[in-house]
């Protein structure tokens, strides 16, 4: 972002240079464009700023499934051993 703000910081100081004049029509635009571009910079690092937030607000969102999944999925594993109702049901049953 530091790159950004020099670079509109030389295209301001370039203009005071070659004495643009605010009055003239290419002068409002050229100085026009430079605000904007400023603007823009402006609000492209408040974006980057929460983009980071929400960045760090989903790695905990991660973190905080992985903990459940991990809770459900071992629960669910210590019964995978058994199959259902096997262990009651015998042979002979089965042949009525």
């Amino acid at each position: 972002m530091d790159n950004i703000y020099e670079n509109i910081a030389y295209l301001r100081g370039l203009a005071e240079g070659i004495s643009v004049e605010e009055d003239g029509k290419t002068g409002k635009l050229l100085l026009g464009i430079i605000d904007v571009l400023d603007d823009l910079a402006e609000e492209v690092e408040a974006l980057s700023y929460d983009v980071e937030d929400v960045e760090e607000y989903l790695t905990f969102m991660d973190d905080d499934l992985s903990d459940v999944e991990e809770c459900l999925f071992e629960y669910d594993d210590d019964y995978d051993d058994y199959d259902d109702y096997d262990e009651f049901i015998e042979d002979d049953d089965l042949e009525d």
